[in-house]
């Protein structure tokens, strides 16, 4: 990879990990009105999967956790791919139990349509990152493969 794109990359992980930190620490500290917020989806969500604890405080504090953890290991460059899968599997049902301005009056419809939008925009940084380097690693498996079979002819 180029310098220059390898120092992008970086930078854009660094400018988007802060938000999950904070929001991430603030989320298992103080889950209050989130848990609140999120009864909603959480219970959809355990329609689907069943092994989810009834007691939405509980996965807000996870979620939280998940959140802190994943974007400091973003922002330290550890695992950066699987940090930003996981921020994005958490920041789906974070986003549509915050942000349902669908549901809401035109009032608050208003502002929670920015907000939401954000987080799509968020979501696409993180499959950005997740993706990043992904088919250059592919293709560096397949050309050390193909020489050892190379070699072994010999």
């Amino acid at each position: 990879m180029a310098l220059g794109s390898s120092l992008l990359q970086s930078a854009g992980r660094m400018l988007t990990a802060p938000i999950f930190i904070t929001g991430g620490y603030s989320a298992l500290t103080q889950p209050g009105g989130r848990a609140e917020a999120a009864g909603q989806v959480l219970e959809t969500m355990r329609e689907y999967v069943q092994i989810l604890p009834e007691d939405d405080e509980l996965l807000v504090r996870a979620n939280g956790a998940l959140q802190l953890a994943a974007g400091t290991t973003m922002l330290l460059g550890i695992k950066p791919r699987l940090s930003a899968l996981a921020l994005a599997a958490s920041l789906v049902p974070t986003t549509l139990a915050g942000h349902a301005f669908w549901e809401m009056d035109e009032e608050s419809a208003a502002a929670h349509k920015v907000h939401f939008q954000k987080n799509v925009a968020a979501l696409g940084g993180l499959l950005l990152v997740a993706g990043a380097d992904a088919g250059k690693k592919a293709a560096k498996r397949a050309a050390r493969k193909a020489a050892k079979k190379v070699s072994k002819q010999k």
